[in-house]
């Protein structure tokens, strides 16, 4: 018997039992589909953790406050200032620094804009230095100065995303804005960076340092300071330079109990970034033990094939079949049942993978979708190898004698 007509018995066996053949499938269709899907969003979040890092510059230093390593240390913790902010811009101290801008902020405030009242996720309280260094440009209006910083003026800035939802039909720019309830004047409008899967960075309202702590935040100590260094090269001159400055103003002897500490973009990078590995592996694995359950169903599907089509089997083997004819018509069900029920999967992951999924945009991994389907290939021949074997092993008499 050709290939050919192996593969024409293979195809009339499971359209006999089409709604059976159709299950399997659907269970192979699971598994693919949901290791394609999977994958990708773990890729996607990866992505967003490096788009978010790295969408605050190459050459930026988070310094934020630190309980500190031991109980004495957390009792003895002085906050971070404007003054200290102020001291990190040495150019005999701190050579590499180029500028450091304090930060103050407070989560969702409630905002007016006439009759619409919205919670803005963030108010930051900062300089005008703070747009340079956080990669924020804008795009309507215009920026706050150091006079407005000087002088408390209430001039804000909006994100995109808080622009949208104040003024929906309106363009912002000289409108009033009532933030917990004080009045504010719109100066301009943020480009947008986008949605990273955690948090909108557009969701936000930039407004003078002072004004912040005079009317929100109150005169506490500041929640960041941004260090911009003068390359990407000297990152870790510029970080030990922090450290030096930090360390003799705030008394700390032991580094373990400083009460700051520095993030660098590219440390935070590199940990975000296995952490994210590690969460897609997890993914592809929980989805790989539903197409191994898939591969399963298939062993399940054929040795019912095989005990329902005995009589079938024996007439063949009585009329000369060879058993390698018997098995491969087996295998070649399985095989189609893996093939048909991977295609299907690979249609179904790559649709589900263009929907975005708790605000992470899935990012497709081609290899994951090779990978899954020839998996889903292997899996019929695997799974569909013993009831083929079985299936080729009858003896013809007992074959024939079997009701």
């Amino acid at each position: 018997m050709n290939p050919l007509e192996t593969l024409r018995f293979a195809l009339s066996g499971l359209a006999a039992n089409k709604l059976r053949s159709a299950l399997t499938t659907l269970g192979i269709l699971i598994g693919v589909a949901a290791v394609i899907v999977l994958v990708a969003v773990g890729n996607g979040a990866q992505a967003a953790v490096a788009n978010s890092i790295t969408s605050l510059g190459t050459n930026v230093l988070t310094v934020s406050p630190s309980a500190g390593g031991s109980a004495g240390a957390a009792a003895t913790k002085r906050p971070l200032t404007v003054a200290d902010a102020r001291a990190l811009v040495d150019q005999q101290g701190a050579p590499d620094i180029a500028t450091a801008v304090p930060v103050v902020s407070t989560n969702n405030a409630s905002t007016t804009a006439g009759d619409v009242n919205y919670s803005v996720r963030q108010v930051v309280g900062t300089e005008p230095g703070y747009l340079p260094a956080s990669n924020a440009t804008i795009a309507s209006g215009s920026a706050f100065t150091d006079t407005d910083v000087a002088e408390a003026r209430k001039v804000v800035l909006l994100g995109p995303t808080t622009a949208a939802a104040l003024f929906p039909n309106a363009d912002p720019v000289g409108r009033q804005v009532l933030i917990n309830n004080l009045p504010f004047t719109v100066l301009g409008v943020l480009e947008p960076k986008g949605a990273t899967g955690f948090g909108d960075p557009d969701d936000i309202a930039v407004a003078p340092i002072s004004t912040v702590q005079n009317t929100l935040a109150g005169y506490g100590g500041l929640n960041q300071i941004l260090v911009t260094a003068r390359s990407a090269d000297v990152m870790a001159q510029a970080q030990a330079e922090i450290g030096a400055i930090l360390n003799s103003r705030h008394n700390v002897t032991n580094p373990a109990n400083a009460d700051y500490r520095v993030s660098n973009p590219t440390q935070l990078l590199a940990t975000r970034t296995e952490a994210t590995e590690t969460f897609t592996v997890l993914l592809a694995a929980v989805a790989a033990i539903s197409l191994l359950v898939g591969g399963i169903g298939i062993t399940n599907i054929m040795l019912v094939t095989v005990t329902e089509r005995i009589r079938e089997i024996g007439v063949r083997k009585a009329m000369g079949a060879p058993r390698r004819v018997i098995l491969a018509q087996f295998l070649t069900e399985a095989t189609l049942l893996g093939l048909l029920g991977g295609g299907l999967g690979v249609v179904a992951g790559l649709v589900g993978s263009r929907f975005t999924i708790y605000e992470i945009e899935p990012v497709i991994s081609w290899p994951s979708v090779v990978l899954a389907f020839a998996v889903s290939a292997a899996l019929g021949l695997f799974f569909g190898s013993y009831p083929a074997n079985r299936a080729a092993r009858l003896r013809p008499i007992e074959a024939l004698r079997h009701e």
